[in-house]
């Protein structure tokens, strides 16, 4: 957390820091009037985050430990072991997705609240500049597999916090600001596995920071001399794919399917749905000085 308010901290004193000398320099106590978002500002933002629907996302296995996905479980018999099927959601019992009283639950959407700091030059109408964000939003997103067992096993990522330093550019039409926004992010995804299966071992590993982007755009109000309102859209990806579980015989027999011969090192899974996505409304509030 340290390194993300240190970079937005410099990012914004580079910018800014010319621009803003030279304005004050030039229009001195007339800024405000002729320039209304021109300035350094704080302040906050609180909404709502959305997921797209996942649709199709499932588990994959990598039987024999060569790094492709891809492969199938299988009984001894030759049968696929996860033939009851895969499901979006984190599963409510070891029976089959199929079932819709005790297949899996829809993914969590839920609160955003986050803390900004930033800084813009206005040249007639067009106003540009930067602002760095951080932030939480109380979502998490799962996906579940059933094996013949029965027995469920679910991957689950959410989010512990996340920060970004983004460009802004927009047209203000007198106290009104229409902008767009882009930049990169940087996040810590906490990934998690459960499931039913008491037999075998599992271990699950994987990088949980991760670089992406977030876009969006909104309007801002001022509000008298310092103070303006505002409603804003965005757009956040991030690439989370390295998360994987290591599945071991543990006290298994050595007909279980994860560590049936030839392959008896175990079996590794992870998802097929390798991008963190959700999109977020939310109200704005900043204070120029």
């Amino acid at each position: 957390m340290r390194i993300a308010f240190t970079v937005a901290t410099a990012a914004l004193t580079l910018v800014a820091a010319p621009a803003f000398a030279q304005d004050s320099y030039n229009q001195g106590a007339e800024t405000t009037a002729d320039a209304p978002f021109a300035g350094v500002y704080v302040g906050g933002s609180f909404g709502y985050d959305v997921q797209p629907n996942d649709q199709g996302s499932r588990l994959l296995f990598d039987r024999n430990l060569d790094g492709r996905f891809g492969d199938t479980v299988t009984l001894p018999t030759g049968a696929n072991a996860f033939s009851p099927g895969f499901c979006k959601g984190a599963a409510r019992s070891t029976l089959s997705p199929q079932n819709a009283a005790t297949g899996c639950r829809n993914d969590k959407n839920g609160i955003a609240y986050y803390a900004r700091v930033g800084a813009d030059h206005q040249v007639g109408n067009i106003v540009y500049g930067v602002v760095g964000e951080f932030g939480k939003a109380e979502i998490n997103d799962s996906v579940s597999g059933f094996s013949t067992t029965p027995a469920n096993y679910v991957m689950t990522r959410e989010l512990d916090w996340e920060a970004s330093i983004r460009g802004r550019v927009g047209y203000a039409v007198d106290t009104t600001l229409f902008y767009g926004t882009f930049g990169p992010g940087y996040a810590r995804i906490d990934r998690s596995f459960t499931t039913s299966n008491t037999a075998n071992a599992f271990a699950l590993s994987g990088d949980r920071n991760q670089f992406g982007f977030l876009g969006g755009g909104g309007i801002e109000q001022k509000l008298g001399r310092n103070f303006s309102v505002g409603l804003e859209y965005m757009y956040h990806q991030y690439q989370d794919d390295d998360a994987r579980v290591r599945v071991t015989q543990g006290t298994a027999p050595a007909t279980n399917p994860f560590v049936l011969a030839p392959n008896t090192s175990g079996t590794d899974i992870r998802r097929s749905d390798d991008k963190f996505r959700w999109h977020s409304i939310r109200a704005t509030a900043a204070f120029r000085f």
